[in-house]
């Protein structure tokens, strides 16, 4: 359910202040836990980094994210990849073709 037009968009007022200390195009890396504040026109151009739960993530933001959230680019979940048996398979064929001098793939972390 999206945000009623007549209160407006939610931008939290802690990061306005922030942005507006700072000279438009500095790399400077603003850190924030606010991930439902949207993304204003004022903030193109610089480094936000927003907190998934875990680490902060480095955003630029572009002209093409205004109107989105800060959370939408930093995502909050790892995938690791689908398969068992058969994938385990098809990777140790494809670690057998491959040529001499490369690296091998490093194995899955977590998977027993």
């Amino acid at each position: 359910m999206s945000r009623s037009s007549k209160k407006g968009p939610y931008v939290d007022q802690k990061l306005l202040k922030k942005i507006s200390k700072l000279k438009p195009g500095t790399k400077t890396v603003i850190k924030t836990w606010s991930r439902d504040s949207e993304i204003s026109p004022e903030m193109v151009g610089f480094v936000f980094g927003v907190h998934n739960g875990k680490i902060f993530t480095e955003v630029l933001i572009k002209e093409e994210m205004i109107g989105h959230r800060l959370g939408e680019f930093s995502l909050t979940r790892k995938f690791v990849k689908h398969g068992g048996k058969i994938q385990r398979e098809l990777e140790a064929a494809q670690a057998a073709t491959a040529p001499a001098g490369a690296k091998p793939a490093a194995p899955e972390a977590g998977k027993k």
